[in-house]
């Protein structure tokens, strides 16, 4: 059974991760790196597709490849989609989660709710995320991931 501290822990690396791919960007090949390790490491794309709904994406909606979540985090002159600039290069300094709620199940669980995303300037950007893991071996991966601004009328 997934328990409620193994998908806060996924949640963290997830986080740090996105903060550690924004401290590489000068470096573009340990970016790079890095990336593909984080992608490898938190996503299940070598099983199949992932439900991968990125915030800022217009005309590529869904990104079920490594190569199109790549192009979503750090952009690069090699992207898989055009209109990605590399979210994760922003450069953000902290990612926080706040969990709306989670369903915890032997292999499986999904978290939703909002996460915050720091700047350089101290500014948060409220994002409203759903994520589904997957136990494969002893590691919770990541195959489903959406996310959007709020709702803003």
């Amino acid at each position: 059974m997934i328990t409620k501290d193994q998908l806060i822990n996924a949640q963290t690396e997830w986080g740090n991760g996105v903060v550690k791919i924004g401290s590489l960007k000068e470096n573009r090949s340990d970016c790079e790196n890095f990336t593909n390790e984080f992608l490898d490491k938190l996503y299940n794309f070598e099983n199949g597709p992932v439900l991968f709904k990125p915030t800022k994406c217009a005309a590529e909606q869904f990104r079920p490849t490594k190569a199109e979540a790549k192009s979503y985090f750090i952009a690069g002159d090699e992207r898989a989609c055009k209109e990605d600039k590399g979210f994760a290069i922003n450069p953000w300094t902290k990612v926080r989660f706040e969990n709306a709620n989670i369903i915890l199940e032997n292999d499986r669980a999904i978290a939703m709710g909002n996460y915050f995303f720091t700047d350089l300037e101290g500014n948060e950007a409220k994002v409203e995320y759903t994520f589904g893991y997957k136990f494969i071996g002893s590691q919770l991966k990541i195959d489903l991931h959406h996310s959007s601004f709020p709702y803003n009328p």
